[in-house]
């Protein structure tokens, strides 16, 4: 097919890609376009995603069954999407369950959208973090599929994920996530909790790393660093849950029995 060469390169493509890839083929027009997207639709060469994303089905195939990666999918719901939360725990193969849902962070989310089994949703990037300039910070490229996405790095990852568990599986998924990492740069694990500048956030991580600072190699200094942002008074480990537990006194952290406990590591 004519514009076979276009389809290897892009599995996953957007049509602002398909419209640069046209006019520089000298063709153009808005008809055009529409009505070549209609063809390789009729014919099972092509899957809408969404509106404006679409996904190449090789030829013999089934476009109903051919498996279109979900990570490809989150990465190009915006120009600047990022994989984060759980699913960068995904795609570095340290989550602990496959979860239906994928995450991603953006300025301007999309709104969240069903396909097939899974559900996207984007997240703003945190307000400090954009007043920073810090968007990007340990997030790297990665290639899949001939394609450059981006992810937080497992350092970042730590973090937000602890930021934010509602929207990272609860915190047995958490936990037994992170256990997974085997090593982190711990400097860059500070610095972006300071661009976050939640001092929640900061005892959390100073509680997980302190839980954990064996495996991960945690010098006492660290700690420190983490344990001078703590809160003021008492918090809860989350706060829209105000679960009841133990004062970790050195963090001014609420924390549940069953994270203290690891009560889900039990033999029944």
């Amino acid at each position: 097919m004519k514009h076979e060469k276009f389809f290897r390169l892009h599995p996953i493509f957007t049509r602002e890609e398909f419209t640069a890839y046209l006019l520089s083929q000298g063709e153009v027009g808005a008809r055009t376009e529409e009505a070549l997207l209609a063809y390789y639709k009729k014919v099972g060469r092509l899957v809408i995603i969404r509106r404006g994303l679409y996904a190449i089905i090789p030829p013999g195939t089934d476009p109903d069954s051919y498996p279109i990666d979900p990570f490809l999918i989150a990465g190009k719901l915006r120009s600047d999407a990022v994989l984060s939360y759980h699913t960068a725990l995904a795609f570095h193969g340290r989550a602990y369950s496959v979860q239906e849902y994928l995450t991603y962070s953006s300025t301007t989310p999309a709104p969240a959208f069903h396909f097939r089994s899974q559900v996207f949703r984007g997240v703003r990037f945190p307000s400090t973090l954009r007043k920073a300039g810090g968007e990007h910070f340990a997030v790297k490229s990665a290639n899949r599929l001939g394609i450059d996405i981006r992810v937080t790095e497992l350092e970042r990852t730590l973090v937000d994920v602890l930021d934010k568990p509602r929207i990272s599986g609860g915190w047995e998924e958490i936990w037994r996530s992170l256990e997974a990492i085997e090593f982190v740069d711990l400097e860059k694990v500070i610095h972006y909790t300071e661009l976050l500048g939640n001092a929640t956030t900061a005892a959390k991580v100073g509680f997980y790393l302190e839980q954990h600072r064996g495996a991960l190699m945690v010098e006492e200094s660290v700690l420190q660093k983490l344990e001078d942002s703590r809160p003021k008074q008492p918090h809860y480990l989350e706060r829209q849950k105000r679960e009841s537990g133990q004062l970790i006194s050195r963090w001014n952290l609420v924390v549940p029995g069953e994270i203290i406990e690891r009560r889900w590591a039990e033999v029944l």
